[in-house]
């Protein structure tokens, strides 16, 4: 069989523990021998990252926005044990958070559905998207531990010198304090970012924040939402037969419960943090959840919704068998393969996601999967297979398609 030529590269950004080493497997197994593969290869482990002084985390952002598509692997944020363990220079950012604020991009997740793994929720027929706002709120905040008595302010002094000044609270005790922050111009990509991403997908579109109470700070995203929506969107939703729905965000989780799935429901910051995992949780499992970060100029950044699998990495390293789930990090390259094809008119390449991931679904709904599925699936008499023996039935089912 000829191998799929591709014409422009995508940006691969290796990554940490498991999911360095199913990677790896995954390469090798379905992506090399079907694909003659162009990339541009980041190494986005924390050991280069520290070498580097995470000068190759900017790097691959920026061939991000040079290339348009990019794939990623899931990648350490370190904290006081990581520091000790990989002997750091400093707590080095989120990867993901460095290359989101350059991309200026919004992060969309979707379960990836098969039969014999049943949502929690009974009334779900379709994937639920969720696309979060990733920029500011609590995730940039300010705090204080309030030692007694004694007025907070919230104050605004202009470049003209000029003053705002609000009471936040008189005190008659110690607490704690809070300032969150947002920006016009990242409320307003993530607008359009939610918008196009409708669109490329032909799902209608929710967003939902409390206005009610947050009469400025939530009030600013709906009218950004709903002027852009007006202005540029609104003609082409109507053409799509889509359709884009404001509401309350205690309105928006009831609905959800009730809804059959198959929309998009944009969430700001924390919301969309905190909605994603009982998503991913209500429809099986975290490690069936694809994550693609988009911009608003059209730049993409798939990859796998989860962690590093740290705990299989260790068992890993002493030589013990692994049941760990590739399916996201599968779908990741599978989406930026799509993607590519798509901008760079490669039919063929399209087709080949398509099939693979057909083939991975057919693989797990045969009865073939990792530990953690097997666990869950309503399936009978399951074959629970290690980490590389479950990639290689993919390829397997692949090539007799």
């Amino acid at each position: 069989m000829e191998k799929i030529k591709m014409t422009t590269p995508i940006v691969e950004m290796d990554g940490d523990e498991m999911t360095h080493i199913l990677w790896k497997m995954i390469k090798e197994e379905l992506i090399c021998p079907f694909i003659d593969l162009k990339s541009e290869y980041y190494d986005l482990g924390l050991e280069n990252r520290n070498a580097t002084n995470d000068q190759v985390t900017i790097d691959s952002a920026n061939a991000n926005k040079k290339y348009g598509v990019a794939v990623k692997c899931a990648t350490i944020t370190p904290n006081a044990a990581r520091m000790t363990e990989y002997d750091l220079k400093e707590m080095w950012k989120s990867p993901n958070g460095t290359i989101r604020a350059i991309l200026d991009g919004t992060v969309f997740r979707a379960p990836i559905t098969v039969k014999g793994i049943e949502p929690y929720v009974r009334t779900w027929k379709k994937p639920i998207t969720i696309a979060r706002h990733a920029y500011g709120d609590v995730y940039k905040n300010v705090e204080m531990v309030i030692p007694g008595p004694g007025k907070a302010e919230l104050v605004f002094t202009g470049e003209d010198g000029s003053e705002q000044r609000e009471t936040v609270f008189d005190y008659k005790g110690a607490g704690v304090l809070q300032g969150m922050h947002n920006l016009n111009s990242s409320i307003s990509s993530f607008a359009r970012s939610c918008f196009n991403y409708a669109l490329d997908t032909k799902q209608d579109l929710w967003f939902a924040t409390k206005d009610t109470i947050s009469k400025k700070y939530d009030h600013t995203f709906k009218d950004i939402f709903q002027d852009i929506f007006d202005a540029e969107y609104k003609e082409k939703f109507e053409k799509a037969g889509i359709t884009y729905f404001y509401t309350l965000i205690d309105d928006a989780v009831a609905r959800v419960m009730k809804s059959e799935g198959g929309f998009i429901w944009a969430c700001k910051n924390y919301d969309g943090d905190v909605m994603s995992d009982m998503i991913s949780s209500a429809f099986g499992s975290l490690a069936m959840m694809t994550s693609v970060l988009v911009s608003p100029d059209g730049n993409y950044e798939y990859e796998a919704a989860h962690g590093t699998v740290q705990r299989h990495y260790y068992k890993y390293l002493k030589g013990e068998e692994t049941s760990t789930n590739s399916v996201a990090t599968i779908f990741a390259w599978t989406g930026a393969l799509r993607k590519r094809g798509e901008l760079d008119h490669l039919p063929e390449l399209m087709q080949y996601a398509d099939r693979m991931e057909k083939a991975v679904i057919q693989t797990i709904e045969s009865g073939k999967m990792t530990k953690d599925l097997a666990l869950i699936t309503s399936l009978k008499d399951v074959t629970v297979l290690n980490s590389e023996d479950f990639i290689k039935a993919v390829r397997t089912t692949y090539e007799n398609m």
